[in-house]
């Protein structure tokens, strides 16, 4: 592994990018330093912002609007609450298909988008759904556990409902706060014997979705991510090389100790291309 003082380094070797958001562009609340900069000097390549935000790509643009980060700096956004309103309205994966119309929806109101415009019918009772759509705690709130929620779990595994997690991520750090995300719901469903079904990173297929909206070869493509469990291995199963920032999700546990962060990847049998401190040019 490389360990590099800024994206220049590799970025020239490269004719598209698939960059995370939450833990190298932002941290929820902020733009970190250095890294609107960073994408600024992408201008003139596709880059794609890959993201597992339980919401559609238009909501996410509006909220990366609010943080000051303008439509200028990328090409193209996607979101896993955007592949799960496609998978919802196709139905092409068997899945999906027989997975009903009635849904019952754990997560917060503004997560709704990735259920409107669907030939779906809201219920508030699991007892009377097809299946559970699980978006998770509300990340604007701090201090939610998981035992906040395994009631609700608990009556939806009662009602037999299929679940789709559409954020795989256990936690974020949300201005140096961790907070609860959908991921640890469907680990616990998924320990009770619940038939789960996890929409984003690390999946291979979001990242071919990704590939197909930029158009660059699987060859010319980096990817760039805080996170070794949905970044970084997910980056590592579609065969994109992938550079890995460690002022995210990792930043507490790992510092800016490069060879700490190599021996973190390593025990994971991860092998990202490089490591950056920050997103940074």
């Amino acid at each position: 592994m490389r360990h590099l003082a800024g994206l220049s380094e590799v970025a020239g070797h490269y004719d598209g990018f698939i960059i995370d958001l939450w833990g190298v562009i932002h941290d929820g609340i902020t733009p970190y330093p250095g890294a609107l900069s960073c994408l600024a000097q992408l201008r003139g390549r596709p880059v794609l912002l890959l993201s597992n935000a339980p919401r559609r790509a238009l909501a996410a643009q509006q909220a990366l609007r609010a943080l000051g980060i303008p439509d200028t700096l990328y090409t193209h956004i996607l979101t896993s609450g955007e592949a799960t309103w496609l998978a919802l309205r196709g139905r092409d994966d068997p899945w999906f298909a027989r997975l009903g119309h009635r849904v019952y929806h754990l997560g917060p109101e503004r997560d709704r988008s990735v259920i409107e415009g669907l030939d779906l019918q809201p219920t508030a009772d699991p007892g009377h759904a097809d299946f559970l759509l699980n978006t998770g705690p509300d990340d604007h709130r701090n201090g939610e556990s998981l035992a906040d929620f395994t009631a609700e779990l608990d009556a939806c595994h009662a009602a037999g409902l299929k679940m789709i997690c559409a954020n795989p991520d256990l936690e974020i750090v949300r201005g140096g706060v961790r907070i609860l995300c959908a991921g640890a719901l469907a680990a616990y469903y998924a320990e009770r014997g619940g038939d789960v079904r996890m929409i984003g990173k690390p999946d291979p297929r979001i990242y071919n979705q990704a590939l197909a909206m930029l158009g660059v070869p699987r060859s010319r493509m980096l990817a760039v991510g805080d996170s070794l469990r949905t970044d970084i291995a997910g980056a590592a199963v579609s065969n994109i090389d992938a550079v890995w920032v460690l002022g995210g999700i990792h930043a507490e546990a790992i510092g800016d100790d490069p060879n700490a962060a190599e021996a973190a990847a390593t025990g994971l049998g991860l092998a990202p291309l490089g490591i950056l401190p920050g997103f940074t040019w």
